[in-house]
């Protein structure tokens, strides 16, 4: 369960709900029914074990949230799939309701639990060793190679090593999964700026077409791709935001999708759940989600 914020709405609602259903509560401190319905939402949440996610939204903190969400009575619980609601109930109902609700959206299957080669390569990129993670992941792929959590931990290391080629080969797997995976689909942005990148004008010709015409969008995007191919992760998104405040649709949403897959790929790993951390956060990543937010909501 997390608290959706103008801030993070984009991607922590929207995007996520693209991959898996996501349950936003809306609810207020004063509001005694919010009150009793929020512990049974969080309850589901775990006994549903993933199949869909609770995000709070508080109508008090985030009133702009609530004018989107048309608020008229609370608790409104709104449920999000492929970026747009489908369904939703108004106060709060007894379990064993909700359980139908959900029962209508939510997938059957559960997500595996990591392989033993796969954790240990987490843990071993934890400690800032990538060669050593490289090794580990290689294992565990050698071991599952349908593994495909630890094949985009392998492909990223890769490219952030830049051996492009050798994560060009090992990316194909996931080639037909990048719809439903947002890290596999954030990893094939990447390579496809790095192919553009190769066959792009210099900088210098790119900033002197975006100098003589703001409105040129391809240009500004070749360049963003530039960036993005020679890791240049907050000049990148500079670019792409130019682009989406002044037209967030331009080339199919393709800025903006772009703009999400920088933000997926530079996102700290979250800690695993036997170390009883909280998730890594990084500033740089939450003031960029922060102003994708804005734009995309004015």
């Amino acid at each position: 369960m997390i608290d959706a914020t103008i801030a993070n709405f984009e991607t922590e609602v929207v995007e996520t709900s693209r991959t898996i259903p996501v349950l936003v509560d809306l609810w207020a401190p004063w509001c005694g029914p919010c009150r009793s319905l929020g512990p049974v939402l969080e309850k589901l949440e775990t006994a549903y074990s993933g199949r869909f996610k609770l995000v709070k939204v508080n109508t008090e903190e985030e009133q702009d949230l609530a004018v989107a969400f048309g608020v008229r009575s609370i608790p409104m619980v709104v449920l999000m799939k492929d970026g747009q609601p489908v369904d939703g109930f108004v106060g709060a109902l007894p379990e064993a309701q909700i359980r139908q609700f959900l029962d209508k959206h939510v997938p059957a299957a559960a997500e595996p639990e990591p392989a033993e080669d796969e954790a240990q390569a987490l843990e071993t990129l934890a400690s800032q060793d990538p060669n050593a993670a490289l090794e580990k992941l290689q294992q565990a792929l050698a071991t599952n190679p349908a593994n495909d959590t630890a094949r985009v931990d392998y492909v990223k290391l890769l490219l952030q090593q830049q051996r492009v080629d050798d994560a060009r080969r090992a990316f194909e797997p996931l080639e037909g999964k990048v719809v439903l995976d947002p890290r596999a689909a954030a990893l094939k942005h990447w390579l496809d700026a790095i192919t553009a990148a190769a066959a792009a004008p210099d900088e210098s010709a790119l900033l002197a077409a975006i100098a003589a015409n703001k409105r040129d969008f391809s240009a500004r995007f070749a360049l963003a791709q530039r960036h993005m191919a020679a890791q240049r992760w907050t000049m990148a998104m500079d670019d792409l935001l130019e682009i989406l405040m002044r037209d967030k649709s331009w080339n199919d949403e393709a800025a903006r999708k772009t703009y999400l897959a920088i933000l997926e790929i530079i996102t700290p790993p979250a800690a695993s759940p036997a170390e009883g951390k909280a998730p890594a956060t990084d500033p740089t990543v939450e003031g960029y989600r922060r102003r994708l937010s804005m734009v995309v909501l004015s």
